[in-house]
Order: structure tokens, then C-alpha cells, then sequence
């Protein structure tokens, strides 16, 4: 059975960093597509970010291009996502996810794509 657990969350102040990590069991996953996704109260979930299975190709959401940075070290079965400059919108619960194909979804935005998800990580900024 996969599992996915995420860490790294916490409570920072507008125009600091955190570093959240991902950790995969159960299966290999490095043959899959990852990514991040967030959801704040009463919004959609957000793809934030992914990465393709060799960490070769990316994606941004244009909210996020310039201040965070998707990586995965396919021998711990980790994905990471480094975040800098947060602004208080950042806020949300952030979510690990595997896709359902090599490289980073056609839609890497959708949440249709990925087929396993964590139980998510709270980043609150504050202003």
C-alpha cells in the first residue's frame, strides 16, 4: 500500500523559507511523476508544482515560478519543495501527490492526474 507523508510545515513570517519534504513507501515511485498541490479555506486545491520521474522536467504554477523549487532524490523516495519569499497567500495545506505517468501530466495542474495523495502540511505566513 503507498503511503505519503509530508513534513517540513509551519508558521513563518512574510518573506521567510520553509522546506517541506515528501516521503514515499510501499511501492518505487521512481518511475512516476510527482508533485504538490494546495488547498487554503473555502478554495479549490492548487497545483503548485511537479516534476517528472527523473527530476529532469518541472512545473510551476505562475504564483509560485521564481520562489520555490520542486526535487526529488529518487534513492530516499523523497520529493522536496523548497519555498522562499512566502507571502501570506501561500497559506494552505500542502499536499505530495504520485501521478499516473512518467513525465509531468499534460494537465500537471488537475488533480485527475496523480493518483495517490498525502494527508497534507500546514504553511501559515503571516504578514
Amino acid at each position: 500500500q503507498v503511503q505519503l507523508a509530508e513534513s517540513g510545515g509551519g508558521v513563518v513570517q512574510a518573506g521567510g523559507s520553509l522546506r517541506l519534504s515528501c516521503k514515499a513507501s510501499g511501492r518505487t515511485f521512481s518511475d512516476s511523476a510527482m508533485g504538490w498541490f494546495r488547498q487554503a479555506p473555502g478554495k479549490e486545491r492548487e497545483g503548485v508544482a511537479a516534476v517528472s520521474w527523473s527530476g529532469r522536467s518541472v512545473f510551476y504554477a505562475d504564483s509560485v515560478k521564481g520562489r520555490f523549487t520542486i526535487s526529488r532524490d529518487n534513492a530516499k523516495n523523497t520529493m522536496y519543495l523548497q519555498m522562499i519569499s512566502l507571502k501570506p497567500e501561500d497559506t494552505a495545506v500542502y499536499y505530495c501527490t504520485i501521478g499516473r505517468t512518467k513525465g509531468i501530466p499534460v494537465r500537471p495542474d488537475d488533480p485527475r492526474q496523480y493518483e495517490y495523495w498525502g494527508q497534507g502540511t500546514q504553511v501559515t505566513v503571516s504578514s
